[in-house]
């Protein structure tokens, strides 16, 4: 990896005493979910300059984005720190070529404690890549792809990561042992999902074509304890219902699934893993799992992110009645209540801290929004 020269050194990675953490986790905590502050609690800042083509947020402030610093130079993937101005890192890869335009296919995704960084972009060889962050290290490829992950996610002890592709009728679902520490990484995946033999056409073919037929898998995401995986089933058209697959690990063989009411944008497991929370067609909804029945809740949203371990969401919703932008905001799960809002145009991620003392959003424009009440 090449570290971007700036006019004062800085470290990408930046920890935090472990008793500071625990402080902060045992005072929120120790607040219950009352409102935190009569004003938001989130603040702006810029993450990087210009416009990115794939942004990925870590648990500790990393950034990780394709951009490119004008218009004559070609783009790259950039790590950048929140906590530090200068803390930025550009990631480079064996046999990379330079990049001839900016919106080529991509997908990021961090580890839990945010020191790995698992990516894949078409200016690489069509792999999975990861990088260790904390050593500043190129750790290695696994996987051959004819087509690019368009979703990627680490499991949350680090052990496993599972990519999906859509967009085709050989889109797929795999996952693969990250080898993390234990050698060359394997390119075979210990299980698979190809295109769902229980899932029906939503439409008559001869009469819609692709409409209404499966157009690939979706976000994917790892149950708390690992021992499953959710993504969702993706079909094509756009007023046609995604659903859900929960499978297996590490074989990925179908658990249960469920039907959702229109495109589902996101998905969020809760702490206690008996439910998740998912985002369709820019409404919230709570699925119990041993139930397989799902509640509306009271607020739009079209992405989610459960706190590690209190029933309170962080959202955003690209629409709010009397306003022309976007909201990020806190939703209470026990009340249904939303606050600590703030404007916000075009975030892609959110992520709680490791801890849940803060949270962190990015948008593809370069601002960040960090939320971190004061705690009393």
């Amino acid at each position: 990896m090449e570290t971007i020269e700036k006019p004062s050194a800085g470290l990408v990675v930046r920890k935090s005493g472990s008793q500071a953490l625990a402080i902060r986790s045992a005072a929120l905590v120790n607040r219950g979910l009352k409102d935190l502050s009569r004003e938001s609690n989130w603040t702006r800042k810029p993450a990087f300059v210009g416009k990115a083509s794939k942004v990925a947020m870590s648990s500790n402030g990393l950034v990780c984005a394709i951009s490119a610093e004008s218009r004559n130079t070609p783009p790259r993937v950039v790590v950048h720190d929140l906590h530090n101005s200068y803390g930025q890192l550009a990631l480079a890869v064996p046999g990379e070529t330079p990049a001839m335009a900016k919106h080529l296919p991509a997908s990021f995704a961090w580890s839990r404690t945010g020191r790995f960084l698992a990516g894949a972009w078409a200016a690489w060889q069509p792999a999975v890549h990861v990088f260790d962050l904390e050593g500043k290290e190129f750790s290695g490829t696994f996987g051959k792809f004819q087509q690019l992950p368009s979703h990627i996610a680490w499991s949350s002890d680090s052990e496993h990561i599972v990519a999906a592709t859509t967009g085709s009728k050989h889109a797929s679902l795999h996952l693969w042992r990250s080898g993390i520490g234990d050698g060359p990484l394997q390119d075979a995946p210990l299980g698979q999902a190809a295109v769902p033999d229980w899932l029906e056409r939503q439409t008559y073919e001869a009469e819609f074509g692709e409409e209404g037929a499966f157009h690939g898998y979706g976000k994917a995401i790892f149950s708390p304890d690992g021992k499953q995986v959710a993504s969702v089933v993706e079909i094509q058209g756009e007023w046609a219902d995604d659903a859900i697959l929960f499978a297996e690990v590490p074989s990925l063989k179908r658990l249960q699934s469920f039907q959702a009411q229109g495109h589902v944008s996101d998905l969020t497991w809760l702490a206690g893993g008996d439910a998740i929370v998912f985002c369709a067609a820019a409404q919230a909804y709570k699925l119990d799992l041993a139930s397989m029945q799902s509640e509306q809740l009271p607020f739009d949203a079209e992405i989610c992110v459960a706190h590690p371990s209190l029933p309170l969401l962080a959202c955003y919703t690209s629409w709010q009645k009397e306003s022309a932008k976007g909201h990020l905001f806190l939703a209470d799960l026990r009340t249904g209540s939303r606050y600590d809002e703030c404007e916000a145009d075009g975030v892609v991620e959110i992520r709680w801290s490791e801890d849940g003392s803060k949270a962190y959003a990015v948008s593809k424009d370069g601002m960040a929004y960090i939320y971190e009440p004061e705690l009393l």
